[in-house]
C-alpha cells in the first residue's frame, strides 16, 4: 500500500535524520507515518477527511 507512493517530510522538519516528523503521502487519499519508522503502522485519511482537518488546523 505505501511502496509505490512518494511521501514528503515538512519543510519545517530539519534534515538530519533524529529529528521528530512525520511525512504524508497524498494521493487518492491521504496517508500519515513517522518518519523514523517508514515501514511501521500508518494514518490513512480519505481526500474529504484530509482536507477538513488541514482547514481545522490552519483556521484562525
Amino acid at each position: 500500500m505505501t511502496g509505490e507512493r512518494t511521501w514528503r517530510k515538512s519543510s519545517y522538519s530539519a534534515e538530519d535524520t533524529e529529528s521528530d516528523c512525520v511525512e504524508v503521502s497524498l494521493a487518492h487519499n491521504a496517508l500519515v507515518r513517522d518518519s523514523k519508522n517508514a515501514s511501521g503502522d500508518v494514518l490513512a485519511f480519505s481526500a474529504p477527511a484530509w482536507r477538513n482537518l488541514v482547514g481545522w488546523l490552519v483556521s484562525p
